[in-house]
């Protein structure tokens, strides 16, 4: 299993409710969590197989950014 992790713009509660059903839909994404108490609001994404530049495409369509860390 991969464990990724990304620096985002995703800040607040609300802003996890926008990107969950766009993160649940993530072909081999198992588990993903943001940690919103981190200055660099880190989102961590487990699975197996994970298309990095997909993801990071479908962030940005919603209005947010994500850069690997």
């Amino acid at each position: 299993m991969d464990t990724l992790k990304f620096k985002t713009t995703i800040n607040c509660g609300a802003c996890v409710a926008k990107v969950t059903p766009v993160l649940n839909e993530q072909e081999n994404v198992n588990s993903w969590s943001v940690d919103t108490e981190n200055p660099d609001k880190v989102l961590t994404i487990e699975g197996e197989h994970i298309d990095e530049a997909d993801l990071i495409k479908s962030l940005s369509k919603i209005g947010y950014k994500a850069e690997r860390i």
